[in-house]
């Protein structure tokens, strides 16, 4: 089965397991550079770029993000400017289809006179006048004009990402959300989340000393029931024990947890928007602050976990797992920082299993299942809505009418908030996810794939707990630990 969408995956996957590697050893990473530089970029090998000295340095920079970047760049997501060098100039351009035509249509389309007739009638276009319209692409009868993008900008729906003076990739972090669309989508590895995969194997060697009193615990996206296929669910949470983890909880508990109180403020308040992704939250207080009052006040299904397991375990060290980027920077907001300690990815999980020889097939299977079938379809659009359309019921409350818009991807975002913006959206309650599909398409995962929905559904189908009240009522009567 394929484990990665991409080789850039792979790379980065790669220096990340070489990473731990070195970690769980106790050495320092870059005293052990050659030694992880030989086993990712091999010198028999023909060179990914110009040289193998530049694809090593390549690496380095790499190694440098794997074990938490730069004191100086607090930001979650950033751009290696030497991995950076192969994207055409943005925009629209004149290709080797212009015919050099009569009717120089393009010509007269131009309003800016920013396109000019060379000496064998081509068409060329000065980038010192154009503003990139499109007007010369829509009046050339050869489709001889096109428009040019880079992969990241087209991935980034917000506008964060522009070419900077060197003609690298620039990110202006005040409109960033830290969605990890660009990571995702850059065909170079130009653009990296930045991995705290070292502080958490520092966290499990110490926890899991004999003379600790400090357990680590994995708190785990829904989203993992479409990932990992190559092996059963039950195998991969045995894996994640086996790394030195404490113990293992569903993130869906907490998100039955959320669908309550969400459905106790919509009920409040006449007119809410999910607070569950974090991106989205960030897109909202960016693009539209005037709606900043209308986000939910609920923590998300991660830190209202988080919570519970902190009144009960000050003492422990709280590690999310899930398919997000963004959680990243959700973690370090201080009012989720005092829950949450480190958030890492299904691809870092991956990267930890193969640092210590974890073959998950070869793994006893362990009963994971704590979180309702509610809880558990948080992970794809749509479930958000659908849980609280359900504790409503369980609550008995039928003299509301809820009327939920789901939208998954910025786009549809976008739509959405705007109409609220302007008064006009008929509906009471936005359930938005920044990643198409919801978390199931998440940049943080191993795979995307259209089928994702159909296994989440099976995962959450596998819940035993039915009802969301009872669960949570059950769930904190006990010690789950």
């Amino acid at each position: 089965m394929k484990l990665f969408d991409n080789k850039v995956q792979e790379t980065k996957y790669n220096v990340l397991r070489e990473v731990a590697i070195q970690t769980w050893k106790g050495n320092d990473v870059f005293a052990e550079f050659n030694e992880v530089a030989n086993k990712i970029i091999p010198k028999d090998e023909p060179p990914q770029r110009c040289c193998i000295y530049k694809d090593r340095a390549v690496v380095a920079d790499r190694m440098r993000l794997a074990i938490g970047g730069s004191r100086r760049n607090k930001n979650v997501v950033q751009v290696i400017d030497i991995a950076c060098d192969e994207c055409p100039e943005a925009g629209y351009v004149v290709t080797d289809l212009c015919r050099g035509c009569l009717a120089h249509s393009c010509l007269d389309a131009c309003k800016l006179h920013a396109i000019a007739i060379d000496e064998k009638h081509h068409a060329k276009i000065d980038k010192t006048k154009c503003v990139d319209c499109g007007r010369c692409a829509s009046a050339c009868s050869y489709s001889a004009i096109h428009n040019f993008q880079r992969p990241c900008e087209i991935a980034c729906k917000v506008g964060a990402i522009s070419m900077g003076p060197g003609g690298e990739a620039h990110i202006d972090y005040d409109k960033c959300i830290s969605c990890g669309s660009c990571v995702y989508h850059c065909p170079f590895g130009a653009t990296v989340d930045v991995s705290n995969i070292v502080d958490v194997i520092n966290c499990l060697k110490e926890s899991t000393r004999k003379d600790s009193n400090n357990p680590t615990i994995a708190i785990v996206a829904p989203s993992i029931g479409s990932q990992f296929l190559y092996a059963n669910l039950g195998q991969v949470i045995t894996g994640i024990r086996k790394l030195g983890f404490a113990e293992v909880l569903e993130v869906a508990l907490g998100a039955d947890m959320v669908a309550t109180k969400e459905a106790q403020e919509l009920v409040e308040k006449g007119f809410l928007t999910s607070s569950c992704c974090p991106a989205f939250v960030k897109y909202i207080e960016t693009k539209f602050p005037e709606l900043k009052d209308k986000i939910s006040h609920n923590l998300s299904p991660m830190a209202e976990l988080a919570k519970f397991v902190r009144e009960g375990h000050p003492e422990c060290t709280i590690v999310f797992i899930g398919p997000c980027i963004a959680k990243k920077a959700e973690v370090r907001k201080p009012e989720i920082s005092k829950y949450v300690d480190y958030a890492i990815t299904f691809e870092e999980l991956q990267a930890l299993f193969d640092s210590k020889d974890i073959i998950l097939r070869e793994q006893e299977s362990t009963d994971w299942n704590q979180a309702s079938y509610y809880g558990r379809i948080f992970a794809r659009a749509g479930g958000l809505a659908e849980a609280v359309t359900h504790a409503l019921k369980e609550m008995e409350i039928e003299d509301f009418d809820f009327n939920p818009i789901s939208c998954d991807g910025i786009d549809k975002c976008k739509v959405a908030l705007m109409r609220a913006s302007k008064g006009v959206l008929p509906n009471n309650f936005i359930e938005g996810m920044a990643c198409v599909g919801g978390c199931v398409g998440g940049s943080g995962n191993l795979i995307r794939y259209s089928d994702a929905p159909k296994s989440m559904e099976e995962h959450a189908e596998k819940a035993t707990a039915t009802e969301i009240l009872e669960n949570v009522k059950k769930t904190k009567s006990i010690n789950i630990f």
